[in-house]
Order: C-alpha cells, then structure tokens, then sequence
C-alpha cells in the first residue's frame, strides 16, 4: 500500500492512532467482503462485528461514557481508512459515528447516559431533518413522520427523526422570535421503526440507506434535542463545532478514502496492461504518468486542506469559538474535495478500460460511489457559494 505525504499514520496523534490504525487494520476484511455487500446492500455482520469491536462507532462518544473521545481531526481519519477499504463502509460508519457524536454533544445529559454510556453502547442513524411532526404531551412528545435517506440503519440501535412541535391543538409552536417554527430531533428504539425499503442506487448501495416511517410514537424529552442548537450540552470541545460542523465534515474523508483507492487499483493494474498503440504497458506511457502525478498531487492538496481547515477550527473550539471564516472553510472543504475525488477516480477509472466495468470491480465500484456520495445535499455546489462571503471577508479586511 503506497503511503502518502498526510495520510493518517499510526502514532501520529496521540490517543487517536490506536483507532486509525484499528480502521487501517480492519482493510483485509472489508474488502473480501465488499462485493457480497453490495450485492446484499448491507454492511455484513461480520464487518459490522468488527467495527464495533474496535470502538469505531462511538469515536465522538466521551470517555466518561466509554467512547473514544476523539477530536473531529481523529475521527475524519478513521472514515478515511474505513472509504479506502470500501466507500459504503466508510459512509455508513461516518453516518452512524457522527450522527452519534451529535446526539451525545447535544441531548440532555439523562438522554445522552441512557443511549451511551450503558454496557450496550447505543448506534443512531437516520433523518434529523424535521419533517416529521411531534405534538407535545406530558413527559415528550407523540411523532409521526416518514423519512428517507437512514445510512447505516440496518445495524443500529437508534434512529433520528426531525420534527416540527405541535400544540395539542396541531398548531406549530414558534420560537423565541416568534416566526420561526420550534424543531426537534428524537432518537427512537429501532423496535418502533417500519422500515420502507425504498435504496435502489447505482453507487454506495451497501449503505442501506432505506425510507422508513415514525406513527404516533411516544419520545421522552430526554431522548429529544433541538434541531439547530449552537449550544452543546456536553463540555467537550469538539462538540463546539456544531451540528453542521459536525455532521457535514464526515463527507469529505469518504471521498477522500475513495479516491485514495482508485489511484492505488490503477498503479496496480497500469503496471500489467496493455493497449493498442502503446510499445508497452500503460504505466510506462508518458501521458499516464504525467496525469497521475496531476491527480496524485490534487488529492495530496485536497486532504491536506480537508485536514487543515478542521484542524484549525478544533483548535479554536479548545480556545473558545469559531469565527465565521472557519464555519465557511469547513463548508467550502467539504463541498470542494467531492470534485476533486469524482476527477480523480475518473482518471483512475478511465484508464482502467475493461477492468473498470467488468464486475466485480474494485474501480467500478469506486466510480458509482463517488458519483452518488457526491450528489448529496450537504455537499451541493450552492454551499460554496454561502461559504464565499465570510472568506471574502477574509480577504478584504486583512
């Protein structure tokens, strides 16, 4: 396996390398099992097992509770390694890792205990849009909704379902500024769930990332939190990123992972084929080395940068608080590296010829999950758009 000028290494930062390294490690499993995965659209039991062994879907959990406690530089390089073995594992585990890390950050510290911190250590997963609606009783709420999109739901033990607040009247109760509806986010037992099914993709099938529905489901307030709090409950400091800081980073590692593989399958594969028009393999032509060195380089550049900009904003949040230029980099990253992985593994794809659409194919497989890891919402390109301004800022006022 080539090793690269920042990828993440063993004992590179402190308490996080024994989890890096245990993600690296688990890279011979997933990947004998990456194929029947995708066929069977599921994270196998086994693969599942094994995360599970190494702590890696509590990374964001605090230490108190039995978590790993890691930063979010850590825990983006945990996603990364788990993407290079298989891009649905690394997104499945991201959306159940930091998904988990918000609900600990963010519910009340009753709730948070009672999925963590137990001996059975809780994994969420699921929609915190709120879409749903929640109608306020005494003690929580009744929610009602359907939601789609649940990554990683086929193994865990929680599943997140936003909703608007209802008075008893149906009404939508309003916040302090009066315009704004009141919206939450409740984690409900899988055993109350109705799973629609519904995840019929080209790309990170594996995922499982099915529809499924919420009826007249009681959720005590502890088990809920508010859908856009700026205000962790928890006095971790990486919790201080946010829900967006948080919950949107874990993109852009997967495809990072991704695009670290492609070019790994291409080396391999252009140091043995053969094309018309080539006097030998294609891994001697000039124009092959010439782009990969290109390409090479652009990812270097991007997962610096990706590792970078959180870095910087992990420091601040140990320091006191972001500025709104380090909210934006964080946006700007994470939109940013989706293209820069799609080029990358269509380089490596395109190179590849039969080997890439034969199936199975480990290229194949890492061009449909780039394609469709990049469609998703929080990376759309309008994000870079909202993230100019306070970098403009930036610029003008130094």
């Amino acid at each position: 396996m080539t090793q690269t000028l920042s990828r993440p290494e063993a004992g590179e930062i402190g308490d996080g390398a024994s989890y890096i390294a245990a993600a690296r490690g688990l890279a011979a499993l997933i990947d004998a099992e990456a194929d029947g995965m995708e066929s069977g659209r599921a994270i196998s039991q086994p693969v599942v097992d094994a995360i599970a062994e190494k702590g890696l879907f509590w990374v964001l959990v605090p230490r108190e509770w039995g978590g790993a406690g890691l930063g979010i530089v850590d825990s983006l390089k945990v996603i990364e390694e788990l993407a290079r073995s298989d891009g649905s594992t690394g997104w499945a585990v991201m959306a159940n890792a930091f998904s988990t890390g918000i609900a600990a950050g963010y519910l009340a510290e009753t709730g948070g205990h009672e999925l963590f911190a137990g001996e059975d250590k809780g994994i969420t997963a699921g929609m915190i849009l709120p879409t749903g609606k929640g109608v306020r009783v005494d003690g929580g709420y009744k929610v009602t909704g359907t939601y789609g999109f649940a990554s990683g739901s086929g193994h865990a033990s929680w599943i997140g379902a936003g909703f608007v607040v209802h008075d008893d009247e149906g009404n939508p109760e309003l916040g302090a500024d009066g315009v704004s509806p009141v919206c939450r986010v409740a984690f409900i037992p899988r055993s109350e769930i109705e799973f629609l099914g519904g995840w019929d993709v080209m790309g990170m099938v594996a995922t499982g990332s099915d529809n499924y529905a919420v009826t007249d489901v009681f959720v005590p307030e502890a088990h809920a939190m508010d859908t856009f709090s700026t205000v962790p409950t928890r006095p971790e400091s990486v919790y201080k990123l946010g829900l967006l800081g948080i919950g949107v980073g874990g993109h852009a590692p997967v495809a990072l992972g991704i695009a670290q593989r492609a070019l790994e399958e291409i080396a391999v594969i252009a140091a043995a084929k053969t094309r018309p028009g080539y006097p030998s393999v294609i891994g001697d032509s000039d124009m092959f080395r010439r782009e990969f060195a290109t390409n090479e380089a652009l990812l270097q550049a991007a997962r610096r940068y990706v590792y970078d900009a959180h870095a910087d904003a992990e420091a601040a949040a140990e320091s006191g608080e972001l500025d709104d230029e380090q909210r934006a980099r964080l946006r700007q990253v994470t939109t940013w590296v989706q293209g820069v992985a799609q080029d990358v593994v269509t380089f490596a794809y395109n190179w590849g010829g039969s080997a890439s659409i034969r199936n199975p194919s480990v290229l194949g497989r890492c061009h449909r999950d780039i394609s469709v890891g990049a469609q998703h919402m929080l990376v759309e390109p309008m994000t870079l758009v909202e993230a100019a301004g306070p970098i403009l800022a930036g610029y003008q006022n130094r």
